[in-house]
This record gives structure tokens, C-alpha cells and sequence, in this order.
């Protein structure tokens, strides 16, 4: 609890009768490496009766009264990242089920057989936001190691013959008894960011230096990346790779430790290596052409599907591809190309801006958060969902080697929704506290210096507040 009390910023003082008298924590000045409060110059005033006539915090003088309790402040979410939320979920639902509607009533005479679970699953992610939104996210912290030693004791029961589900001959499912089949490797995205975001922040500016950074973030990062690479799950190992590393940068490392980092990637690529299916899909992303209908069948079908709908589309349920006749996966992996055949270039496009709008409010939240935990929590989450939502787009549009990674909010997909969901909530935690920064406000506390400009977070600094009517100025 000393943790999450260092760690709640952003205090002001309300005068209550109702509420009998408690020891409250002092506030201490500047910055500390867990994102202490800082007081603003803008809060102090004199009080009476201090000696002197010197100035005191006006925390340290409501703490005196015993009729004064401190709270945080607190205001409306960020709408836009509600909005871009739930008008990609009901694509989603929308696209999944033109998309599977033929195949369910052909394989299983149902033809909500495929829609209708993800129906379910987005009922309970929308739950799960909205009860996540109404939560501090500071009490992640006290959760983030063990919700990391379970992801990673999760990825490891997958290689267990008896409790995994192998699909496409990778083991990425597993079956725990009467439970839903699940992907670990869903849950142990957001618990990685969860306890990069909360070590990074505690480490402060010693993230800059080789063996307090570089090597305890390696000691973190390498276990999931690697169980998570060896299922096989190339897709979901790069989001995962590329996610903690935008982290550690913005976190305050510098560019000769991602060189360092780069060497030891690839004495392990060469010692790991790739196998020979990957290798045919980097072939095949070369020229998808010399294969067509075997290896290079999804690529070409997915670009077809966008050749046909053109700019305005053939129109809901109109689509040649759908129900996975000619497209396989069209309502997971490749939804993006029936997007794109049934509603054309502004359906595609349009799901691109809602992605593109998410991404601008997940960083201003990250840049206007009350303390460097949530700044780099907020920075993580959006990095993770936009990084995924690039590459499912990249293979449609044959701009990256096939992968078998679902669009967020989109696809079909059950761990997939509701950890999307899960991460969504606690991005709007953070946005009901984030602070308004004006122009002479752009300084970083102690734990995140320019370091002659460096990439920096905002700390726990908050600018003064207006009196209450209940004390004047």
C-alpha cells in the first residue's frame, strides 16, 4: 500500500463534516521513481497561525484539519476512444457474421454458429470495460507481477500435450476441463504491459544504463516472446516484441542499447532459426504470384477481394469471397478484404480512421497522464492494439508476410475481444485523470529527464486548482 500511496498524484483538498478525521499521507515534493506527487507552485498559499506567516502546502494544511479529506480529481473519459471502441466492435459483429454465414449453415445448418458466440464475447468485453473504466489503475501495480508469473505459467502449459489444442499445427489453444478454449498468448500481451509499465516506472532514469535497463528488461521481456515464438506464433511474437520495445524506448532508452539488443536478436534468429514454413511465407510475400493456388492462395484471393469491391463496394452480404468458400479464414485473419470487397475503399478506409483515431487518443491520453506508470501503461496498450491492427491489414493488402493474427475488435475470436476490451477499459481509466498541459508546463519530474531530447513522459505534476467556494483564495 506505501507503493500505490506514493503513486496517487493529483490530490485536492474538499472540506467534508460527514466524514470522522484519518491520518492522510503527506504529498511530497517533486517526483519520486514510483511517480510520487509533486505540489504545485501554483498550490501554496499562507496559512493561519503558521509560524511566521511562511507558506505551506495546502495538502499539508488540509491534513491539519480534522474535518478535510483529500481526493483526486476526476472528470469524463475520453469519448473518442469509446466511440472508436464500440463502432469497431459492431463492424465486427456486422462483418463476422456476412462473412461466416454461408459456411456455418453449410457445415453446422446455423447459420449463427459463428457470429453468435462473438456476440457473447463482446457483451461480456463491453462489461468488463465499463466496470475496468470505473477502477484506479493504479491498483494494476499491485497485481502486475502476479498476473505476469500466470500469463507465462499459461504459455508454458500450452506445450502440454494433453491441455493444448493445435490448429493450423501450431499449439496456441489451450483446454483447461469444462473452461472455453483460450489463448494464452492474448492475456500475456496486456500482462506484459501491465508489469513493463509499472518496472519501467519504478526504475526511473536507470533504465538508460546497461545492466540496470537493458538486461532486466530482456530477463522480463525474452520468456513470453519466446514461448510465445516457439507454439509457433510468428504474428502475435512480433506485436509482442515490437510493443515492449516501444515501451523501453519512450521509457528512456537509448539507441545503443537497441543495438546491442539487435546483435543478441540475431545470434538467437541463427541459433533458433526460422522453420521452413516461414521461410515459404517470406517466399511467398515476395512474389505470392509463383505459387497461386497453394502458398500464395491467401494473398492473392485477399487482394482480389479488394479489387472487387472497388470504392464504394458490392454491398452487405454481396461478397464472391465470403463464408470461407474461396477466402479461407474471411472472418478472422482476412476480414479486413471482405471489409474492403463488401463496402468498398471508404468501408476500408473508415475502419483505418476509426484505428487511426484510437491511436491519436490512446497517445494524448499517454502524454496528459497524471503519473509516468499511467503514461506508459496508456502508451503500451495503444501501441499494442494499432501495431496488431497494422499488421492484420499489412497481410491483407500484401504489405507484410502472411501471419494468422486476428484485427482487433474485428475478427473472431473470444481471448482476443475481451483482453481488447479488458485493455480498452483501462485506457479510459487513465483518461479520467489525465491533466491539461499548458505551454509553460512542459517539464518532466525526476524520473523522466530530456536527457538533451530524449524521449520524456509526464510525471505527477499537476497544475494548481482553482479554490473551492469552501475556501478562499
Amino acid at each position: 500500500m506505501g507503493l500505490m500511496r506514493r503513486s496517487l498524484p493529483g490530490l485536492r483538498s474538499t472540506t467534508s463534516t460527514s466524514v470522522a478525521p484519518r491520518a492522510l499521507p503527506l504529498p511530497r515534493r517533486g517526483g519520486g521513481s514510483h511517480g510520487s506527487p509533486a505540489i504545485p507552485r501554483g498550490n501554496r498559499r499562507s496559512e493561519p497561525g503558521a509560524a511566521g506567516g511562511r507558506s505551506v502546502p495546502r495538502g499539508a494544511a488540509a491534513a491539519a484539519k480534522p474535518d478535510v479529506i483529500l481526493r483526486r480529481e476526476h472528470h469524463q473519459p475520453d469519448w473518442s476512444i469509446l466511440i472508436a471502441v464500440v463502432a469497431l466492435s459492431a463492424i465486427g459483429i456486422l462483418m463476422v457474421y456476412s462473412s461466416s454465414a454461408m459456411r456455418a449453415y453449410i457445415q453446422q445448418d446455423d447459420t449463427l454458429a459463428i457470429v453468435g458466440p462473438q456476440i457473447l464475447w463482446a457483451a461480456l468485453g463491453v462489461l468488463a470495460m465499463l466496470v475496468i473504466m470505473r477502477i484506479d489503475y493504479r491498483y494494476l501495480r499491485l497485481v502486475s507481477l502476479p498476473a505476469y508469473l500466470v500469463a507465462v505459467a499459461l504459455l508454458v502449459l500450452v506445450f502440454v500435450p494433453s491441455l493444448n489444442r493445435v490448429v493450423g499445427g501450431s499449439a496456441r489453444w489451450l483446454v483447461l476441463g469444462p473452461l472455453p478454449a483460450i489463448h494464452p498468448a492474448e492475456i500475456a500481451k496486456l500482462a506484459l504491459v501491465v508489469y513493463l509499465a509499472h518496472w519501467m516506472a519504478s526504475r526511473g532514469t536507470r533504465i538508460a544504463g546497461f545492466r540496470s535497463g537493458t538486461i532486466p528488461f530482456l530477463l522480463i521481456s525474452v520468456p513470453v516472446i519466446a514461448l510465445v515464438f516457439r507454439e509457433p506464433d510468428l504474428g502475435t511474437t512480433t506485436v509482442i516484441a515490437a510493443t515492449a520495445f516501444t515501451m523501453f524506448f519512450v521509457a528512456g532508452a537509448r539507441l545503443w542499447q537497441f543495438g546491442a539488443m539487435a546483435v543478441l536478436g540475431v545470434v538467437a534468429a541463427l541459433v533458433v532459426g526460422l522453420r521452413e514454413y516461414q521461410i515459404q511465407r517470406i517466399r511467398t510475400f515476395l512474389d505470392p504470384w509463383q505459387d497461386p493456388l497453394h502458398t500464395g492462395f491467401h494473398t492473392i484471393q485477399g487482394l482480389l477481394a479488394l479489387g472487387l469491391g472497388g470504392i464504394f463496394g458490392s454491398g452487405l452480404g454481396e461478397s464472391k469471397l465470403a463464408g470461407g468458400l474461396y477466402l479461407p479464414n474471411a472472418w478472422n485473419d482476412f476480414i479486413f478484404a471482405i471489409i474492403g470487397e463488401e463496402f468498398g475503399f471508404v468501408g476500408a478506409s473508415l475502419v483505418v480512421g476509426l484505428f487511426l483515431l484510437l491511436a491519436y487518443a490512446g497517445i494524448r491520453t499517454a502524454l496528459r497522464a497524471p503519473d509516468t506508470f499511467g503514461a506508459l501503461l496508456a502508451l503500451g496498450i495503444t501501441a499494442w492494439i494499432c501495431i496488431q491492427a497494422f499488421i492484420n491489414i499489412g497481410v491483407v493488402v500484401a504489405l507484410v508476410p502472411v501471419t494468422g493474427i486476428t484485427l482487433p475488435f474485428i475478427s473472431a475470436g473470444g481471448s482476443s475481444l475481451i483482453i481488447s476490451f479488458a485493455a480498452a477499459g483501462i485506457l479510459l481509466s487513465i483518461s479520467r485523470e489525465t491533466v491539461e498541459r499548458t505551454s509553460q508546463e512542459t517539464d518532466a519530474p525526476a524520473d523522466r529527464g530530456r536527457r538533451n531530447g530524449w524521449p520524456h513522459l509526464p510525471g505527477s505534476r499537476r497544475r494548481g486548482l482553482p479554490p473551492t467556494p469552501a475556501e478562499p483564495a
